[in-house]
């Protein structure tokens, strides 16, 4: 039986992401996850029965720690003589590529979720690109996580047509439709738990709080949006980084009273179920998965028009396009569907419709499957 090792620097990735798809491949496969974990049932307590070996790999660039990280993916490959390597995140793709290249594991597989160089300043960003460049370059295949993301790759010299695919119609796990639903107990519940009106009108932002997903242009146009209509509230879900949470407060003080942060939540579903729309003005996506889950939840989505994001939401179908960094573009959708509720169920069904129908999580992982099926047939 083929051996896949699969690298992701914590195992909240193949928490959020993988689970599904790791639980297919055990089934054919013999399946390790390697990751910043030191509890090797983390995932057969989950009900995933793929065990878990650590590997000290942290998401900052520590140079020691990187360089030991990597020398304990090259023991553990060659330990184990695994048939394929198959990481997500940079970080990840980067030792482990590198490493099972020094090890000649003959199947290296590393999948691209979006671009952190797309938004760093000059030296920066062409550092990071070339990094991704390399780790393109030590890989034998490489999957993209949109269409619109691998035509950027290939245009940007990053990844050669030749490596380049992209299973089904995108989405790295697709989206679970039972999971993410209208669901309207969860609605009235979480609605009490943050204290928002029934009649209200609630627009939700739920992941990372950083400059790259545009949080602050959100509060930005909320505030403006607040001005003018009583009925509306914010809530922004997610953990905060670069310090942002103080700068998004500072930004949202006239209208203060109308505005949630929560920190954290391990059901993303129940807020959406409580929202009426769904913003991503998001600088840099790979895909947008979160839009396609909201999407599936039946909420209208108001997003920028950047490659990843163009491939999770149909513009005018499922929702709304803005251009990145546009405050009054985003604050015009925004009051758009404020004032339209029957164009927010309209496009908030044709959403959920489209999610099963072209995304589903089953559709995802059966391409995997395939895709591995043509992989071990030439080992």
């Amino acid at each position: 039986m083929k051996t896949i090792c699969v690298v992701v620097s914590t195992l909240m990735t193949a928490r959020a992401f993988l689970l599904d798809q790791l639980a297919a491949l055990s089934k054919s496969y013999i399946v390790v996850v390697a990751a910043n974990a030191t509890d090797p049932e983390a995932l057969q307590k989950l009900g995933i029965r793929v065990p878990v070996i650590f590997v000290p790999i942290e998401r900052r660039i520590s140079p020691l720690r990187d360089l030991w990280a990597l020398l304990c993916l090259v023991r553990h490959f060659r330990r184990h003589r695994f048939d394929v390597v198959h990481s997500v995140t940079p970080k990840a793709g980067l030792l482990a590529m590198a490493a099972a290249w020094l090890v000649r594991v003959p199947v290296r597989i590393h999948i691209f979720t979006g671009q952190v160089w797309v938004t760093r300043k000059r030296l920066a960003g062409a550092l990071l690109r070339s990094v991704d460049r390399l780790i393109a370059r030590l890989a034998t295949h490489v999957l993209v996580d949109s269409r619109s993301q691998c035509e950027f790759l290939i245009e940007n010299r990053v990844v050669p047509a030749s490596k380049a695919t992209v299973l089904a119609n995108g989405s790295i796990c697709g989206v679970d439709g039972e999971r993410f639903r209208p669901d309207a107990a969860a609605r009235r519940r979480i609605r009490g738990a943050i204290r928002v009106p029934e009649d209200a009108v609630v627009f939700l932002y739920l992941g990372r709080l950083s400059r790259d997903k545009g949080v602050q242009d959100l509060a930005l146009a909320f505030t403006k949006l607040a001005e003018r209509h009583v009925t509306v509230h914010l809530a922004l879900v997610g953990p905060e980084e670069d310090g942002l949470r103080r700068h998004i407060e500072e930004a949202v003080v006239p209208r203060a009273d109308r505005v949630r942060i929560i920190d954290y939540t391990d059901r993303p579903e129940d807020y959406m179920a409580a929202a009426d729309v769904f913003c991503l003005p998001s600088y840099r996506e790979g895909f947008g998965q979160v839009a396609l889950e909201a999407a599936a939840a039946g909420l209208p989505v108001i997003a920028s028009r950047i490659y990843g994001i163009v491939d999770a939401v149909a513009e005018g179908e499922t929702g709304l396009l803005h251009l990145p960094a546009d405050v009054e573009g985003l604050r015009t959708c925004m009051e758009t569907l404020l004032a339209q509720p029957d164009l927010r169920r309209r496009l908030g069904t044709a959403g959920r419709a489209r999610a099963l129908q072209d995304f589903s999580a089953a559709r995802v992982t059966q391409a995997l499957l395939e895709y591995y099926a043509g992989i071990a047939a030439k080992l």
